[in-house]
C-alpha cells in the first residue's frame, strides 16, 4: 500500500498466529506438577525446577522429612517424624501448586505479550495530515462527545507482485498510487448514527499544498487535478488534508488498503454480501476496453478473494462512477453486518483473526498506529445499528474541459458538508433518536469577561466555497461588535478561507477563555457550538465563514436529520447493470 509493500521485511522474526501456536494447551500441560509429594515435574523450565528441587531435598525441616525423623528416637519420635513429613509433604505440593499457577501465569502473558508486540510490528503508519488546512476539531456536544471522522482510502499501488497480478498494469510497478476508492466514515457524536460519503475518483476538487511522505518535497496547490492524484502528491495525508479543505470538518484518522489487502480481508470475513438484479459479466467489449473481470449470476452472493476485489473496481458494468460508489457502499455495508452476525468484536477467535490480517493489510495514520488504539476505536464503532448507517455519494456534473473524463461536484454538494460539520444524520431517523450517555461536566460556568476588555480579532473568510470574498465582510462584523460593546473587536487585513463561521480561543485560557469566546458569539447570534479551543490561539479570532456572507446577525438555517440535496442517498438492494454487460448465467 502506498509506495511500500504491505508486510515488513527482515525486521522481526516470524510469530506464529495465535491459532497456530497452540500455547495455550501447551503451557497449561508445561505447568502440570505429577507425582505425590515430592514427584517431579517434567516441563518446569530448567532453571524453576532445579530451585524447587533444592528446596524439596535439602534443609532442615523443610525438606521431606528426614532431618525430623533422624533426631527423633523410638516410637514416638518415628510418629513424630511421620507428622512432620506429612505436613512437609503437604507444603511441598502447595509449593509445587503455586510453582505451576507461577508457571502458567507467566508464560501465557509472555507468549500474550509476543503475539501482541507481532501485532504492533505488522502495522505500517504514516503521518495524519500531508498540510495545513486550518480545520479544528469539533466543539463537543452537551455530553462532552465529538464526532470521529475516518477516511477509507483504496490505493491502486502496483508496488508489488501481489497488486499486479490482481491489478494488471506491470507497468506501473514504478509509478506513485493514486486513490482509488475515496469515502469517508462519519460516526455521530452520540456513536447512534453513521454515514459513509464517498467522492468519486476522477473529481476534480481544489487541492492545498501537501508535503510528501518523507517530508522532502512540496506539491504546490492547485484547482485542476482531480482527487485521486492526492495520493502521489503527499500520501494519504494529502488525501486527508484535501478531504477538510473541501468539506471543513476534521478528520481523526485515515486508513488505507491495496488490492491485496481487500483480498485477505474478504477472505477473513469469509465472504461479503452483494446483489446484482441481472447476471452480470464486465469484461471488454468492441467499445469500451478493459473491465474488471466480475462475473456473477442474478441475486444476492457471497464475494470473497479476488471476486471481491473486481466488484469493488467495477465501473463500467454498474454505469457510471457514481453507481461503483454505491456498489462498494453495499460491499461495506454487508460486511459490517457479517462481523456483527459473527460476534467479531467480543468472540476472541474471530476477533484473533480479524487482528492478524487487519494488521497485516491495512496502513493507519499514526495516532492509531498500535492495536491497543485500534482496539479502542473499534469498541467505539461496534454499537452503530447497520440500519442507520447511510450511504452517500456527492452529485457531480461533467467538469468541462474533459467531460468525457472527470467530474467536478454540483452546488448542492454543499448541504451534505454542511451537515457533516454540524454532526446532523443523514437518515431521516435522526431526530427521533434520544440522546444517551451522562451529561459532560458539572462544574459552574465561569463569568464572561465585561466585553469592553476583550480583543477579538475578525477574520474574513467569506471566499471558502471557491466564491469570491465579500469585501469588507470583517470590518463590518467589526463594526456590529463595537455597537454590541465589544469596543476592542478589530478587523484583520488578511482574509483566510473557511467553509464555517468559527470562533476560537486559547487553549490555555480555559473555561475562562471559553466563557469569554461564548459571549462573543452570543452577541452576534452565533451557536455555541462555533466555539472552538485551538492551543496555537493567541486571542478570541473570529472568522467569519462562507456560510455568512451577509447581515451582522447569524442566521443559518438549521439542517434537518435526512435532508439530503436529491441523489445523493444511494443504498440499493440490488445493483443494476447496464445492458452491455448482462449476462444470461450461461456462456
Amino acid at each position: 500500500m502506498g509506495q511500500n509493500s504491505v508486510r515488513r521485511e527482515g525486521t522481526q522474526p516470524s510469530v506464529p498466529h495465535a491459532r497456530e501456536r497452540g500455547w495455550d494447551d501447551e503451557l497449561h500441560d508445561a505447568g502440570e506438577a505429577t507425582g505425590a509429594g515430592g514427584g517431579s515435574t517434567t516441563s518446569v523450565p530448567a532453571p524453576a525446577g532445579r530451585a524447587a528441587r533444592r528446596r524439596g531435598t535439602t534443609g532442615s525441616g523443610d525438606g521431606d522429612g528426614t532431618g525430623a525423623a533422624t533426631a527423633a528416637s523410638g516410637a514416638g519420635g518415628r510418629a513424630a517424624a511421620r507428622k512432620q513429613a506429612k505436613k512437609a509433604g503437604k507444603r511441598k505440593v502447595l509449593r509445587w501448586s503455586a510453582i505451576a499457577v507461577s508457571v502458567v501465569i507467566l508464560g501465557t502473558a509472555g507468549a500474550g505479550y509476543a503475539y501482541y508486540q507481532h501485532l504492533n510490528n505488522n502495522i505500517q503508519s504514516g503521518g495524519r495530515a500531508g498540510g495545513d488546512s486550518g480545520v479544528k476539531k469539533a466543539a463537543p456536544n452537551a455530553l462532552g462527545d465529538t464526532p470521529v471522522n475516518i477516511l477509507l482510502i483504496g490505493s491502486d499501488s502496483r508496488a508489488s507482485a501481489a497488486n499486479v497480478a490482481l491489478g494488471g498494469g506491470k507497468d506501473l510497478k514504478d509509478d506513485k498510487p493514486r486513490a482509488d476508492v475515496q469515502m469517508l466514515l462519519h460516526v455521530s457524536a452520540d456513536r447512534q448514527n453513521a454515514s459513509l460519503i464517498s467522492i468519486p475518483r476522477d473529481t476534480v476538487v481544489p487541492i492545498p499544498e501537501c508535503r510528501s511522505e518523507d517530508g522532502k518535497e512540496t506539491f504546490p496547490a492547485t484547482t485542476n487535478q482531480p482527487i485521486n492524484t492526492t495520493l502521489s502528491r503527499g500520501g494519504p495525508g494529502c488525501t486527508l488534508t484535501t478531504w477538510e479543505t473541501l468539506t471543513g470538518a476534521y478528520i481523526d484518522h485515515w486508513m488505507m488498503v491495496d488490492f491485496a489487502g481487500v483480498v485477505a480481508m474478504a477472505d477473513e470475513v469469509g465472504g461479503v454480501p452483494v446483489c446484482v438484479k441481472t447476471g452480470v459479466w464486465d469484461k471488454s467489449n468492441a467499445i469500451v476496453k478493459g473491465g474488471s473481470g466480475l462475473k456473477l449470476p442474478q441475486g444476492t452472493h457471497e464475494v470473497q478473494g479476488e471476486q471481491a476485489l473486481q466488484w469493488l473496481r467495477t465501473r463500467h458494468a454498474f454505469g457510471s462512477d457514481q453507481n461503483r460508489a454505491k456498489a462498494q457502499h453495499m460491499y461495506l455495508n454487508g460486511m459490517l453486518k457479517k462481523l456483527q452476525q459473527q460476534n467479531a468484536w467480543t468472540d476472541t477467535g474471530r476477533l484473533m483473526g480479524l487482528a492478524e490480517t487487519g494488521t497485516e493489510v491495512i496502513k493507519v495514520s499514526d495516532e492509531i498506529s498500535s492495536v491497543a488504539k485500534l482496539f479502542d476505536l473499534g469498541m467505539q464503532l461496534k454499537n452503530v445499528k447497520v440500519d442507520r448507517l447511510s450511504t452517500i455519494t456527492i452529485p457531480t456534473k461533467e467538469y468541462p474541459p474533459r467531460p468525457k473524463e472527470w467530474l467536478e461536484p454540483l452546488a448542492s454538494s454543499e448541504k451534505i458538508w454542511s451537515m457533516l460539520r454540524d454532526d446532523v444524520a443523514m437518515d431521516k431517523n435522526g431526530d427521533k433518536a434520544p440522546a444517551k450517555g451522562k451529561p459532560a461536566s458539572a462544574k459552574p460556568k465561569k463569568t464572561a469577561a465585561a466585553p469592553a476588555s476583550l480583543a477579538v480579532t475578525v477574520v474574513n473568510g467569506t471566499d471558502g466555497n471557491g466564491e469570491p470574498a465579500v469585501e469588507g465582510r470583517a470590518k463590518t462584523i467589526a463594526t456590529a461588535l463595537h455597537e454590541k460593546g465589544f469596543t476592542e473587536a478589530a478587523s484583520a487585513q488578511e482574509g483566510k478561507p473557511g467553509k464555517g463561521t468559527v470562533i476560537v480561543y486559547p487553549k490555555a485560557a480555559g473555561d475562562q477563555g471559553r466563557a469569554d469566546a461564548e459571549s462573543v458569539a452570543t452577541a452576534l447570534g452565533l451557536p455555541l457550538s462555533t466555539v472552538r479551543a485551538d492551543a496555537a490561539a493567541e486571542g478570541i479570532v473570529l472568522t467569519v465563514g462562507a456560510d455568512w456572507r451577509e447581515g451582522t446577525t447569524y442566521e443559518k438555517s438549521q439542517d434537518k436529520a435526512g435532508d439530503l440535496p436529491e441523489g445523493a442517498s444511494d443504498k440499493a438492494e440490488c445493483m443494476d447493470v447496464y445492458s452491455v454487460y448482462k449476462w444470461d448465467g450461461k456462456s
